[in-house]
């Protein structure tokens, strides 16, 4: 649907419905044989403008040729007659988004028929719509585009239920991306009608379809054996039975997002470990049950590292229970390792993370929030070990201070990769720190929330060096005193960003 013009979506027809214009109201008007100069006339006619507000119809007509229009296409620039055949019309049609396609429909027949031509719509985003669409409507999608459909985004429509993606699977048999991200109505009968009709499929997002238990896993692993990518995070009914399931029958995952499955533990973690050879991103954040029990431990995740030497992405952000013995594992096992996100693993301290610094030299992003014992010593192997550095996060580890922000910015990395760093509550951080990172060309952003030791005319300095650099930054205001017979302000003042 577009600002002036709805479009019959539901019925898959793509019939114009009558409504108000911005300034008035649309009327039909008939159409005229198309003359040598003119505007080409169309079906709709604003009666406040007089034109057509099809978007599309009101190119000027450079050409008659054997009593058929040629317009100037707005796509590539040259003439385009109205009934073109492939290969040029059906090019220029599939470069273009589904709003897009729905408007060009309306223009005539032949671009209906070209617009609403299956082989146009491989690649479905329907994010932006979410609010209005409903099974009915992903029903008459996979009618319309039937095998040609690859990809389908359907993240946050609630509307879509069980019914809506059966049809989908039966009509749709060649789709190898299928995203339900907080879908939550659907249930372990989705799962079951992709793996009954979806042998393509090879990445899944069901990340917050909480009726999701391991009778979807168990269906995918016995259909979708072709299966790359699945994020089945916030789905806390799942364990390891079902994950056992899934990775012995799809050997060639290589992303697997299970952030927030409480009930998984190190079993699941072996599981993994033994079946996928190929992975290569991992999300096990916050993987502990509601009271607390930490499950994750260090066993499990050595055979990980064990089992899966092509990991790149490994994020345990919360499952404080692991040790030094991971680092010393993913060093040991993981070289290709470019993302290790270990915030509050508080057990995590400077023996671990120079094992990992020497041995994993590829590291592009690091997030170490509340990793309290890491001190100084950290940053000196990061500076030296790993230079592609682009990511740092030091929140709250509060035993870092200027000598060791001094080595990351005359390490490798600084000069042209180190693009964010996070020191937000880190106590013992001064100004002397913003002068050794001024070296940082490519530094974006910087937090520097209670700092207590950063002045305004640190940050101003550090910004003369790097004008467009981001400051995150928060200065107490300072306390005015008593008025005498004065008026109370009116406005605050408990707060300044920088």
């Amino acid at each position: 649907m577009c600002c002036d013009w709805l479009v019959c979506f539901i019925n898959g027809c793509g019939t114009p419905h009558l409504k108000i214009h911005k300034t008035g109201w649309l009327r039909k008007v008939n159409i005229a044989p198309p003359q040598m100069g003119q505007q080409q006339q169309c079906c709709y006619v604003c009666s406040h403008h007089g034109v057509c507000v099809q978007k599309l119809c009101s190119a000027p007509i450079v050409e008659v040729v054997e009593g058929r229009a040629l317009v100037q296409c707005r796509i590539s620039g040259s003439a385009v007659q109205d009934s073109d055949p492939p290969p040029l019309s059906s090019r220029i049609f599939s470069f273009l988004d589904v709003v897009t396609l729905c408007r060009c429909a309306q223009v005539s027949r032949s671009w209906n028929v070209l617009a609403l031509d299956g082989s146009n719509w491989q690649r479905i985003d329907l994010f932006d719509f979410q609010r209005d669409i409903e099974g009915r409507v992903v029903e008459n999608i996979s009618k319309r585009c039937g095998g040609f459909l690859r990809k389908l985004s359907l993240r946050g429509c609630l509307g879509v239920g069980d019914s809506a993606l059966r049809t989908f699977s039966q009509n749709c048999r060649n789709i190898e991306l299928l995203s339900l991200n907080g879908c939550t109505k659907i249930t372990d009968s989705t799962c079951n009608s992709l793996s009954k009709f979806c042998p393509k499929l090879k990445h899944l997002d069901l990340a917050s379809c909480t009726s999701i238990t391991n009778l979807s896993l168990k269906a995918l692993s016995e259909g979708c054996p072709l299966l790359e990518q699945l994020n089945i995070s916030w789905c806390d009914q799942v364990t390891k039975d079902g994950v056992q399931a899934l990775v012995r029958c799809c050997p060639g995952l290589k992303g697997l997002f299970l952030k927030g499955c409480i009930q998984l533990e190190d079993e699941a973690l072996k599981h993994i470990g033994g079946h996928c050879p190929e992975l290569v991103t991992l999300n096990l954040q916050t993987c502990s049950d509601g009271g607390g029990t930490l499950q994750i431990t260090d066993e499990g995740l050595i055979t990980i590292c064990r089992g899966c030497h092509r990991l790149q992405s490994l994020c345990v952000s919360g499952c404080a229970n692991i040790t030094d013995a991971i680092l010393h594992a993913l060093g040991q096992n993981c070289p290709r390792l470019r993302i290790l996100e270990v915030a509050r693993c508080s057990q995590l301290t400077d023996v671990g993370f120079t094992t990992l610094a020497r041995n994993c030299h590829e590291l592009e992003k690091m997030d170490l929030e509340e990793c309290v014992q890491i001190t100084d010593g950290t940053l000196i192997q990061l500076s030296i070990h790993c230079p592609r550095l682009q990511v740092l996060s030091l929140s709250h580890c509060e035993l870092i201070t200027d000598d060791g922000i001094r080595h990351l910015g005359s390490g490798p990395c600084a000069h042209d990769r180190l693009e964010v760093i996070e020191l937000d509550n880190c106590p013992l951080i001064t100004d002397a720190s913003l002068e050794h990172l001024k070296s940082c060309h490519s530094l974006d952003r910087i937090e520097l929330y209670d700092c207590q030791q950063i002045t305004r005319a640190g940050i101003k300095r550090l910004r003369t060096h790097l004008p467009n650099i981001k400051v995150h930054a928060y200065f107490a205001p300072v306390t005015p005193p008593p008025s005498v017979g004065g008026s109370r302000q009116r406005f605050c003042r408990c707060c300044i960003l920088l």
